[in-house]
């Protein structure tokens, strides 16, 4: 199958810049690895905030308006605001993707020769991050938060404090952001928060559970945030990196209702056996006996002059992933958008949909590329391997592959000639999987040693297995977070290799 198409996720109608993989041309064994990495790149830039807010918010005559995703449970599909009602726009954000959708929210504004009166936004690497007028870009730290979050949540929580009733206040909310704007409640440390944070990571609790423990912890989280900001009108702009796109969960709701109660927080402690700093058990504890208020819930007066909008998430990502692999001739089927689960388990069954399709023609006739989304976890238990889930999904497909009925070079023939039938690249499309340096990995059935995969996967010790075999993919930050991104090449039989 010959490829003609612009490689990675290179715009080629003068639109946003793509996205590049590092070593590409080291990586690109075969065209079906340059076809996955190519959707791949595709459906990571089509989730950039400057591709996204251009399409979902316009100002005419006046007039902001948003329009949201349809299928985000319980977010707005479209709002409408008279600027001239406004004494002042503020800006606050938080998350990997922040600053940028702060820089594409300016550029929105600007096209009407108006700006924010403030602004900040709480995201990783500020230096690296786009610069808006009149909005600071301060730091955090992501997966496990840091004294800088911390000072940088006050200063968040500063501004919104101040915002008055004819103010209009933007909420940039990403992916990320739960880490990223620590504020701990009384009398949480922020030690104790970065311990808490470390065991609920480890645990294998699922993010719902996860986000429980945080909000009741937290004093922007879970709503607090629109409770600090009220009676401002406040206009929450949602790229989601969780799966169904509840607000609550993005960077554990600041801005909308909670769902969740101390006494689910407590539940989860409990569940898992979790050993947290005494802090954190008193304080929730004494919410849960009625001591402390709980987070705002649906109709509490915080939310009378709040909405929310989902402007982006991993659908998003699916779909020009998909169309990348139409225009290089091949079907695309998305399996799902919900991937979960461990990701050594999610690996080993994509392989096996995709041998399925390569034996049978089943559940799509090759060539074809089989796509999902979602997010995996990966459970350390005692084991203390690098890597992250994206890195797991792609070792753990090419072993299966390699032992599978295919074979060790996955022609059914068993003649390599013309390379692995199959190639699987997974990745997070906010280029940073787990705590390490990498997006995810690629590999076929030949890429790894059975032996030396089954004892890494053992030790969740994905990122040096696949380094050696040098099939980590990096892109260093994308700007963007929609959850994880996988491709699933399968050649037809009969198809020619070209280098």
């Amino acid at each position: 199958m010959s490829d003609d198409s612009p490689p990675d996720g290179d715009a080629s109608d003068g639109g946003a810049p793509g996205v590049t993989f590092r070593d590409r041309d080291r990586l690109v064994r075969t065209p079906a690895h340059g076809v996955a990495l190519d959707c791949l790149a595709a459906g990571i830039a089509a989730a950039r905030p400057d591709r996204l807010i251009p399409s979902a918010v316009s100002v005419r005559d006046g007039t902001l308006r948003i329009e949201g995703s349809t299928t985000a449970a319980g977010a707005d599909c479209a709002g409408e605001y008279d600027l001239a009602d406004y004494d002042r726009v503020v800006l606050i954000g938080a998350g990997k993707a922040s600053a940028e959708v702060a820089a594409a929210l300016a550029g929105v504004l600007e096209g009407d020769d108006r700006e924010f009166a403030e602004g900040v936004v709480v995201t990783e690497d500020p230096a690296e991050r786009p610069s808006t007028a009149g909005v600071e870009i301060l730091p955090g730290d992501h997966p496990v938060p840091s004294d800088a979050g911390v000072e940088s949540a006050r200063r968040v929580l500063d501004v919104v404090e101040r915002a008055g009733p004819d103010d209009l206040v933007l909420a940039a909310i990403t992916g990320g952001g739960s880490a990223l704007l620590a504020a701990p409640a009384d009398p949480i440390s922020p030690d104790d928060l970065r311990e808490l944070t470390e065991g609920l990571l480890a645990c294998g609790a699922s993010i719902d559970e996860i986000n429980a423990v945080r909000k009741h912890c937290s004093a922007v989280k879970g709503g607090r945030l629109a409770r600090s900001a009220a009676p401002a009108t406040v206009v929450t702009l949602a790229i989601s990196d969780v799966i169904g796109d509840p607000l609550d969960a993005i960077a554990s709701g600041p801005t909308v209702p909670d769902p969740s109660t101390y006494a689910d927080a407590l539940a989860v402690l409990d569940r898992y056996d979790l050993d947290v700093p005494g802090s954190v058990r008193e304080r929730l504890e004494a919410g849960a006996a009625g001591d402390l208020a709980e987070t705002p819930t649906a109709g509490d007066p915080a939310f009378d002059r709040a909405r929310a909008f989902v402007v982006g998430n991993g659908r998003t990502a699916l779909d020009d992933a998909a169309d990348a692999a139409a225009e290089r001739g091949y079907e695309p089927l998305v399996l799902a958008a919900g991937v979960r689960g461990e990701a050594q388990g999610a690996g080993t069954t994509h392989a096996a949909i995709a041998e399925e399709c390569a034996v049978r023609g089943s559940p799509a006739e090759p060539p074809t590329v089989l796509l999902s989304g979602g997010e995996t976890t990966v459970t350390l238990g005692d084991a203390d391997g690098t890597g992250g889930p994206n890195a797991e999904f792609a070792a753990s497909a090419g072993l299966a592959l390699a032992e599978g009925p295919l074979g060790g070079d996955g022609r059914e023939d068993g003649d390599g000639d013309d390379g692995p039938r199959i190639v699987v690249a997974s990745a997070d499309t906010d280029g940073i999987d787990g705590p390490t340096d990498a997006a995810g990995g690629i590999a076929d059935a030949t890429t790894l040693d059975p032996d030396a995969a089954r004892d890494a996967l053992d030790r969740h010790d994905a990122y040096p297995l696949l380094d050696e075999a040098g099939s980590l993919l990096r892109t260093g930050p994308t700007g963007t977070n929609v959850n994880d991104l996988r491709a699933i090449v399968i050649e037809a039989a009969d198809s020619e290799g070209e280098s």
